[in-house]
């Protein structure tokens, strides 16, 4: 099954390279054509049969979701710069009508594939586990009666079928919710007029048979009980329907004095925002689909006809069954050594050893950074307590920490960002308990988005105040941190920590402070810190040495480094860089971009990690230079958005990353190359050896050196192998230049991935 495609709008570049090559407009892919890549990869895994068949239903609703916040988030922008006429840059060759003709054709296309694999392949290898997945036909007489009893008693007295005629108008379409829209009359009558039924989300669904994991979708149950719903009427035709809405609504920082008024007021605006989607069963009576283009003010180019469901993510009753054998092995975060020690050992004074690194979900979010900030709030010695918080789960025990803090009398500060798209309204509602429990909430810097991952906490000792942060990569958010993999550090560095009371300063003060220790601070230093590293490589490698970059980030996208990372590989600097999601460098183009390689990793864990490494010309890789950090390389993340990344020194904490990067760019089992056409090309295990660690792949080879040393701290032995951190430091020190083979078609295949949103 095809999943990958040449693209044939990413024209060759001038052949003579240099700097031809360097200001042609194709030099870059285009950022929404490689995330629709990226979301192509997250359906592959949906076809894999080494991904437990759980997991791989999963993966279906995350290919959906994926796709339904890429066009409440892109399309609504690229529709509105069709309509205003605004044309190609010189960077983007394409106009925005004729990326949104690209975009529709890669989606239609992949919308056709995931329908095969659901009808192919899942739903087969479900039926074999004891699993269905049913239409009204499937079930038997007994199970209908049963089914229109359910109904009857649960779904039926909550539907409020909506009629549109003289006296009543076009109902409102909720964003992303299921309707059906109906042809109905009076027998005996020629007048007909249309009538909308919504589908709800309560209290499911999807309704289990009570023979057991035998499912129909509530649509089904309610299609085929119309007649409940409008006695005494034909029902002539029905169309099940979905609409998308545009969410890409900004409040600005000089639109309101009042930012907290300004983000409900968008809210507000966003529920009503524009269709940029409607999604109707194949087949639909052009009847009906006039009239809701009409009633929607939409195009022909708005609809799109799916093959399968009409909401995939109903399947997340499925992914959720508990069947073991099913799904990935359970695994449990494990305590970092150096909190594992038993008695009243203080987090404090262990920070005070060293810096503590962390990994997570390898290391456990709850024992290790939720604990720093708990044990704050309880410890009478602490003054005070700063934390950025950017995305947090709906029940954050972050938030409790805070608000117990205040209440005792520590002074508490946090930087909430009230802007982070569709997690607003959650944090409005905290910044308001927070405010009310006596918290200095503020908002942030006027024009940017504060997404920075820092936490401080201010104690007072025997030697005077003491100061102890924590950086990391990942949001303060206790439920993703269990599947999104990160990482971070615990310090008392007092050069870090007096970055982070000058970086607290700038983000809830009116500081202009542009000198930081060590610390990048976007927007402040953090971009030209890292063109500096790349033109170091370069001066590094037109010295004779071997110049080396290795970075590993969500997704690519900011013009100014990427030209620097190809005038890095005209000089012969070797690159790799490890990208999950969507990225608009161009590599393997010869004269531009030959020494750039570019690896995309899906799998049990989200990769979100950003880590930088620079070689410095230095023939020991842990001698080179190591950051970990909040930004990807993107122009919002480096110029509009408040990030640090911070430096990382312990010999022992560049190795874990070192064997992490390692680990990503010998992967051969979760691991796909992009190609310069634009496609990417699943990695090949050809000529691995069974046994080999990379079959393992980066997931299970973290994990087992996390029980690994786990082991040897408590004196243990372990017989995991191939995964240890022990030894690492050479195989890709020089370059991974040799870029890995392809995987054929009839090689195995064995990724993995739980949850994969951008």
């Amino acid at each position: 099954m095809t999943f990958q495609q040449s693209n044939p709008h990413f024209d060759p570049l001038p052949e003579s390279g240099g700097s031809d090559a360097l200001s042609s407009p194709n030099r870059f892919f285009n950022r929404d054509h490689s995330w629709l890549e990226f979301n192509a990869r997250v359906l592959e895994m949906c076809a894999d049969p080494t991904v437990p068949l759980l997991e791989r239903v999963r993966f279906m609703t995350i290919y959906s979701r994926n796709l339904d916040e890429f066009y409440m988030k892109r399309i609504g922008a690229l529709r509105h710069a069709v309509e205003t006429g605004i044309s190609g840059t010189s960077y983007e060759p394409l106009t925005p009508a004729q990326v949104l003709h690209m975009l529709r054709t890669r989606v239609i296309e992949l919308d056709g594939t995931q329908s095969r694999i659901m009808r192919e392949q899942l739903v087969p290898a479900l039926r074999d586990a004891g699993i269905a997945l049913l239409d009204w036909k499937d079930l038997t007489e007994s199970e209908r009666a049963d089914s229109q009893a359910w109904f009857r008693r649960n779904v039926f007295p909550i539907l409020t079928p909506l009629a549109v005629d003289p006296g009543h108008r076009f109902p409102f379409i909720s964003n992303m919710s299921v309707s059906l829209g109906l042809v109905v009359r009076r027998p005996g009558e020629p007048e007909t007029m249309f009538a909308r039924v919504k589908v709800p989300e309560s209290p499911t669904r999807l309704h289990e048979l009570r023979s057991g994991r035998r499912f129909i979708p509530i649509q089904e149950i309610i299609e085929h009980n119309l007649e409940e719903l409008f006695p005494g009427m034909e029902i002539l035709q029905v169309l099940p329907f979905r609409v998308t809405r545009d969410a890409e609504i900004e409040a600005e920082r000089d639109a309101s004095d009042d930012l907290l008024e300004s983000v409900e007021q968008k809210l507000k605006e966003r529920k009503f925002a524009r269709v940029v989607r409607l999604e109707v069963a194949r087949g639909a009576s052009p009847r009906i689909l006039r009239f809701l283009m009409e009633e929607l003010d939409l195009g022909a180019e708005d609809i799109y006809e799916t093959m399968g469901e009409t909401d995939y993510g109903i399947l997340d009753t499925i992914a959720d069954i508990d069947i073991p054998a099913l799904r990935y092995p359970r695994w449990t975060p494990l305590q970092p050594i150096e909190l594992s020690g038993e008695g009243n050992t203080s987090i404090f004074s262990q920070i005070r050893k060293g810096d503590i690194f962390l990994h997570h979900p390898y290391q456990s979010f709850d024992l290790s950074v939720e604990q720093f900030i708990k044990v704050a709030s309880e410890d009478p010695k602490v003054l005070c307590i700063k934390q950025s918080l950017y995305r947090t789960s709906g029940d954050s025990p972050f938030i409790a920490s805070l608000i117990r803090a205040a209440e005792s009398g520590k002074q508490v500060a946090v930087l909430v960002e009230l802007r982070a798209r569709f997690d607003e309204a959650r944090n409005i509602e905290w910044a308001r308990k927070l405010e009310n429990a006596g918290v200095h909430v503020a908002y942030g810097v006027i024009g940017l988005k504060t997404h920075t991952k820092t936490a401080l906490v201010v104690r007072q000792e025997s030697d005077g105040i003491r100061c102890y942060g924590h950086v990391g990569t990942g949001n303060y958010n206790s439920k993703t941190a269990r599947l999104y993999e990160d990482v971070g550090i615990l310090t008392s560095d007092p050069l870090i920590t007096e970055d982070l009371i000058g970086l607290f300063n700038y983000m809830t003060g009116r500081s202009r402070q542009h000198q930081f220790n060590k610390l990048l601070i976007a927007p402040v230093s953090m971009k030209r810190r890292f063109l500096d590293l790349i033109d170091r490589e370069v001066q590094v490698q037109r010295g004779g040495g071997r110049g080396r970059i290795i970075a590993k980030m969500n997704q690519i996208e900011d013009r100014g480094v990427m030209d620097a990372l190809y005038r890095a590989s005209e000089a012969g600097v070797q690159i790799d860089l490890i990208v999950r999601g969507f990225c608009c460098v161009r590599p393997g183009v010869p004269g531009l971009s030959q020494n750039i390689r570019v690896r995309s990793i899906l799998g049990r864990f989200l990769e979100h990690s950003r880590i930088f490494y620079f070689g410095a010309g230095k023939e020991e890789p842990l001698d080179g230079e190591f950051f970990i950090g909040s930004a990807d390389w993107m122009y919002r993340n480096l110029q509009t958005r408040v990030e640090a990344a911070t430096p990382i020194d312990r010999p022992e904490h560049r190795r874990i990353l070192w064997a992490t990067l390692e680990y990503a760019l010998a992967d051969v089992r979760q691991s796909w190359e992009l190609q310069s056409d634009g496609s990417y090309t699943r990695v090949s295990d050809a000529g691995v050896a069974a046994d080999d660690p990379r079959q393992l792949g980066l997931h299970q080879r973290l994990m087992n050196d996390a029980l690994a040393l786990l082991a040897r701290h408590r004196g243990e032995p372990s017989e995991l192998g191939g995964g240890t951190t022990s030894g690492m430091g050479t195989q890709i020190s020089a370059s991974s230049q040799q870029a890995p083979q392809s995987r054929s078609k009839s090689s195995s295949r064995k990724p993995k991935n739980r949850r994969q949103v951008g």
